[in-house]
């Protein structure tokens, strides 16, 4: 009833005039969150990813409430960990030309004009993607030491195969959680029924706990022979559009989509193929870790609303 209440709050308050009255919306250990908060939230989701568009206000103003909180929630563990919110110009830069070369455009210049659309500035986005940054920094220092990798095997399995033809997918993700394994068919469903009537890329950032649920759950290309085998072995007779079985994680049930498939004659490059397949499953580890660790922090945290 309380969720029910916020969103019709916000939902009233984004449709009056543009002399809009602040109003404080959360408390979370003195790091205030108001309805002007997720209005901007709301803007900057939308325009990572357009999809977004085609949901009714109320799901978005939802989805966007809660990506303020996590923001906020992560930022307050940040400052615990680090003496200020900051990453060098360098690495910034090369985040945001991965963020703008995702929506097709080609340069920062671009980019900018852009984010006028949507009433943002590159500045909103740096400070975004900065927390983002730093969150990740913080997990790959606290839990790479238990990321499990078999190099080796993995090594031997792109050796195996480096001049045969190479296969790969152009994968999208929705990684989510249950209580018990009993909870599994009943979510499974509630989200193919969703992907029907709302599109993958927008369930994903509705129901999507990775890191890609703000771009509509989008991976990218991957080599077959950088995926695991148990993976592999559920989306090896997926044809495109198609969506993949769900996958038991070690803290959640993973969702793949095949966007695309291309398969290469070429003779493929062992040591950049053993890099991609080493930085998909040190990642895949990490977000589950990251996933953990958020959850221990926010149970832990005062959330007064």
């Amino acid at each position: 009833m309380k969720n029910y209440l916020l969103i019709f709050f916000l939902f009233f308050i984004f449709n009056k005039a543009h002399s809009i009255e602040t109003k404080i919306i959360h408390n979370i250990q003195n790091e205030i969150i108001t309805n002007i908060d997720i209005k901007n939230e709301f803007k900057y989701l939308v325009s990572l990813n357009s999809n977004l568009k085609k949901l009714n206000k109320e799901k978005i103003l939802s989805i966007s409430n809660e990506s303020v909180i996590r923001e906020r929630i992560k930022k307050i563990e940040i400052l615990k960990n680090y003496k200020e919110i900051k990453i060098t110009e360098e690495y910034s830069l090369k985040l945001i030309n991965n963020i703008f070369s995702r929506l097709n455009l080609k340069s920062i210049s671009e980019f900018k004009i852009y984010l006028k659309d949507y009433d943002l500035t590159l500045e909103d986005v740096k400070r975004r993607i900065t927390i983002d940054a730093l969150w990740n920094e913080l997990i790959f220092k606290k839990y790479s030491p238990k990321v499990i990798i078999n190099e080796a095997k993995i090594r031997e399995k792109i050796n195996k195969n480096k001049n045969i033809n190479s296969k790969e997918y152009m994968l999208s993700e929705i990684i989510f959680e249950i209580g018990n394994k009993e909870q599994l068919k009943k979510k499974y469903n509630e989200i193919v029924q969703s992907i029907t009537q709302i599109g993958f890329e927008n369930t994903a950032s509705i129901y999507s706990f990775s890191k890609t649920a703000k771009t509509g759950g989008d991976i990218g290309w991957i080599s077959e022979n950088s995926i695991n085998n148990k993976i592999k072995k559920n989306i090896n007779n997926l044809k495109i559009g198609e969506l993949s079985k769900p996958i038991i994680l070690s803290n959640g049930v993973l969702l793949l989509k095949v966007t695309d498939i291309k398969i290469s004659k070429v003779s493929i490059n062992v040591e950049a193929e053993v890099k991609r397949a080493i930085n998909y499953e040190r990642d895949r580890q990490l977000n589950q870790y990251s996933k953990i660790y958020y959850n221990k922090i926010k149970k832990n945290l005062e959330l007064n609303e």
